[in-house]
Formats: structure tokens, C-alpha cells, sequence
């Protein structure tokens, strides 16, 4: 967990937003603040571009490109993370989640999250087996529903 994610300061996901630009030397405009709260409020994985038109909808006159400096700074402070699955622009995440692994549905681009006992069990014993401790992982699941027959 960095030290930016909010927990340590008693923050909810907007101040930690807040504070994590601030420490980066960004500005807080009117436009910034209205993207920090939408992002503040995700808990879906939304890309650049549905950012913008959630905080639009709230404030008419973020540019993309605010919304791409904006994003960027907060990856660097550790308070978001971006993921690039396959066949999807960048999409983003709060930082402070607990670990979990990804589904993405081929059809829909739906992202799952999941986490499973079961499979960080047999990660580490196979990472053993070959003489090794995992530092980092990362799991995508590319799924398709299955239909009914």
C-alpha cells in the first residue's frame, strides 16, 4: 500500500485523489475536482474517455488531455493503477483494493474482479516447485459466457 493511499490519513478516495495531485504539484481546478470525484466514486474500471464523460455530465469542460495529466500524476503518487488488458484502452482502479485478479468478458468488456484462495495457493507452490517466491502477480482471465444449450 503507498503511503498516498489514504489509509494512513484517514482520507476517504476524494482527499486521497486531492492530496496525492497536491503532493504532485498539480493545481486543484473546478474541472480537476469534478474528475476526482467521478473517479473517486468508480468502482467499475472506466477508461479516459468515459471518465470524461461521467465528470462532463457533472462539469461541461474537462479536455481529455486534463483527464489523461490528471490520471498520470495520480498512477505516479500509487493511488491508481492502470491496467491495459488486451483489446481495451488503459482502464483504472484505486490502489488501496485488496489483491485480486481479473476477468474480462470478450463480448461485453465487463471486468470481473476475483480473488480465490485456491489459486494464489497453487501460484506459490508452483513458484516453489521451480525454486522460486513470487514478488508481484497479476491474473487476466479473458471469458466468454458460457451459453445454455
Amino acid at each position: 500500500m503507498s503511503a498516498h493511499s489514504g489509509q494512513k490519513y484517514g482520507m476517504d478516495r476524494t482527499e486521497t485523489l486531492t492530496h496525492a495531485l497536491r503532493q504532485a504539484g498539480i493545481r486543484i481546478t473546478k474541472q480537476r475536482a469534478a474528475l476526482l470525484a467521478v473517479l473517486a466514486a468508480s468502482d467499475d474500471h472506466p477508461d479516459a474517455v468515459e471518465l470524461q464523460r461521467r465528470a462532463e455530465a457533472q462539469l461541461p469542460g474537462i479536455s481529455l488531455s486534463t483527464v489523461y495529466r490528471t490520471l498520470t500524476a495520480l498512477e505516479e503518487q500509487g493511488v491508481i493503477h492502470r491496467h491495459q488488458f488486451e483489446g481495451t484502452s488503459a482502464r483504472f482502479e484505486h490502489a488501496n483494493a485488496d489483491h485480486h485478479d481479473h476477468m474480462i468478458d470478450v463480448d461485453s468488456g465487463e471486468v470481473v474482479e476475483f480473488c480465490s484462495e485456491r489459486i494464489e495457493r497453487l501460484q506459490a507452490e508452483l513458484a516453489a516447485e521451480l525454486g522460486y517466491d513470487i514478488v508481484n502477480h497479476h491474473m487476466v482471465l479473458y471469458v466468454r459466457k458460457q451459453r445454455l444449450s
